[in-house]
């Protein structure tokens, strides 16, 4: 009987709207469903994800966002990705292929609930406007966000002001601000009267 075969990890580069960031896919699923992760540097990561760890050790990788089969690297501006985009792609299918564990089997629950909520859970409606707009967030605009390699999640409704974090791919980007208020404000306004504005909270 043929001894199964592990398929080897492929990984493929895809651009993202933020200029500093690239979204890096693999053929296979590095978080459980619906789990994400961010280290916005090497102490977070540490006794955490080894993968990480590793990305960190290249000296332009600022931020490393996981969700799904895919991470997202945040560069710093000492490189463009002309110069290591082919190379990133090879060093992270390498990792994977050496090493595929993401997390270490051992990482502390409370470090592991840290970069989960850094990659930043909706926060919980008070009330029935705060349920709506997490719905409508949900539904319009998470999918679109995600797939771009970042992550939007609610954080407070007061007196019309609807405050977002954006993660990932969107955070510092310069054409998320024009995401947010060209799509994801106009979206609310329409949906729901009550809201005036929509911001990016200060991380």
């Amino acid at each position: 009987m043929a001894t199964e075969r592990t398929i080897p990890v492929s990984v493929y580069a895809e651009m993202t709207p933020n200029p500093a960031t690239m979204r890096f896919v693999a053929n296979r699923p590095l978080l459980p469903d619906g789990a994400m992760l961010e280290f916005r540097q090497v102490e977070e990561a540490e006794g955490v994800s080894p993968f990480a760890e590793r990305l960190f050790n290249l000296p332009f990788v600022t931020a490393v966002f996981l969700t799904g089969n895919a991470v997202t690297i945040t560069r710093n501006d000492k490189v463009t990705w002309d110069l290591v985009q082919l190379e990133l792609r090879e060093h992270i299918q390498e990792l994977l292929n050496e090493d595929p564990r993401v997390l270490y089997g051992e990482a502390p629950a409370v470090a592991l609930a840290e970069a989960n909520q850094r990659a930043m859970s909706h926060a919980d409606p008070t009330n029935a406007e705060d349920a709506q707009i997490v719905s409508l967030l949900d539904e319009y605009v998470r999918p679109a966000v995600e797939a771009d390699g970042g992550h939007i999640a609610f954080r407070h409704f007061k007196e019309g002001v609807v405050t977002v974090a954006l993660q990932g791919s969107c955070s510092g980007c310069p054409s998320s601000m024009v995401t947010l208020k060209g799509g994801i404000e106009n979206l609310l306004k329409q949906m729901m009267p009550g809201v005036k504005e929509v911001v990016a909270e200060e991380l």
